[in-house]
């Protein structure tokens, strides 16, 4: 069923025709591309500011979810770094990209260090300016999951005759044993087996790629892969590593006002039997998530306009499970998100938004929830 929903989504968004869709860059690519003589410094940034109500619940909850400093400084011709700074909850703090890039020719640059993965929309383009709703979807947090940088280095550039953008690094991996720990479980799956550059470990060097086509008008569409084994602090250890496959796909379509989204993220592990027996935890074999969105954008003049939207996701950490241990249907989610962006200038928007959510428990009683917040991007 899920390869049925997989290729209908993608036959129906090739039939669209529209206006042509730029080259996307995220907010890194953007000011790094944006440096035009050598010597050249350049700031940026973006914020998320959020207030969530569970229904019934209060009070309700206001935080500042992130607040991103970006930097990038050109050395010459071929040569530039990028890095951001993220400030999560106030408290925290991360780097979330640091990596240099350097230039081979107009459509090739090799990168190294801290950098993206390449995995659905969002992982890569996380501006709280550039997706409606409050929070980023479920999919993209539960599954593939972001925001997912790891230490690497690779290739980036595009093939302007086959319309393609093209990726291609090695990284290292999740970590799923670390001092005497599992790190891996059911309800988040990978999620909390990011090493985000924190003294990573690389017993074993993980692939990823991702082609992006934009030849067809108002159309982009993606395709990525990650191929690899988890990490351990201990070798010696049998069975405190999975092998990951994870695998993607994702459109966006624009015509006009209206905007349509999607992506489908499915990831297989294996071993996992044996890493939870280990582990005495609960790690799916199997994990996929979806969705689709749809928007229209009403202008009001001055820049500003206004633009509802709804988006149906459906993920689910447990679609597969091995050996004895059985699928928790808590772990099969979806949700129904609608609301509203209002975008006041270039790269600043007030966001409201409900979400009704459901799980296949019978009698689970899941909360929906009440989000309102504002979204900044320089």
């Amino acid at each position: 069923m899920r390869k049925v929903i997989l290729i209908t989504f993608i036959l129906s968004t090739f039939q669209a025709v529209a206006q042509n869709t730029p080259q996307q860059t995220n907010a890194g690519q953007k000011l790094i591309e944006g440096l035009q003589n050598p010597g050249n410094f350049s700031i940026g940034g973006y914020a998320q500011i959020d207030y969530n109500e569970v229904d019934g619940a209060t009070p309700g909850n206001l935080d500042v979810h992130r607040l991103v400093l970006l930097f990038a400084y050109k050395f010459n011709n071929k040569v530039s770094f990028l890095t951001e700074i993220e400030y999560e909850h106030v408290n925290e703090v991360f780097v979330e990209q640091a990596y240099l890039k350097y230039r081979l020719g107009n459509n090739a640059s090799i990168l190294a260090g801290l950098m993206l993965v390449p995995m659905g929309i969002i992982n890569e383009y996380h501006e709280p300016t550039t997706f409606y709703g409050v929070e980023r979807p479920s999919t993209d947090t539960y599954i593939v999951p972001s925001t997912w940088r790891e230490m690497g280095i690779g290739i980036f550039g595009r093939l302007d005759a086959a319309s393609l953008k093209y990726q291609a690094y090695l990284f290292n991996g999740f970590i799923s044993y670390e001092n005497g720990f599992g790190t891996l479980r059911g309800i988040d799956g990978l999620r909390k087996g990011r090493q985000k550059g924190m003294t990573a470990m690389a017993n074993t060097p993980n692939f990823s790629t991702k082609l992006d086509y934009y030849g067809v008008r108002g159309l982009r569409v993606g395709i990525a892969g990650y191929f690899g084994e988890t990490q351990t602090d201990d070798t010696t250890i049998e069975n405190t590593t999975v092998h990951v496959t994870m695998l993607g796909t994702d459109a966006r379509y624009k015509s006009h006002n209206l905007e349509l989204r999607g992506q489908y993220i499915y990831t297989k592990l294996s071993n996992t039997a044996n890493y939870n027996l280990l582990m005495v935890t609960d790690l799916g074999s199997e994990m996929y998530g979806f969705y689709t969105e749809v928007a229209y954008n009403i202008n009001l003049g001055n820049n500003e306009k206004i633009t509802p939207f709804i988006r149906f996701e459906k993920y689910n950490t447990h679609a597969k499970t091995e050996g004895t241990l059985v699928k928790n249907k808590r772990y099969d989610r979806s949700e129904y998100t609608f609301g509203l962006n209002y975008k006041v200038a270039e790269g600043a928007a007030f966001k409201i938004d409900y979400q009704i959510v459901d799980n296949a428990e019978t009698g689970s009683n899941v909360k929906n929830q009440f989000n309102a917040g504002i979204g900044i991007w320089f």
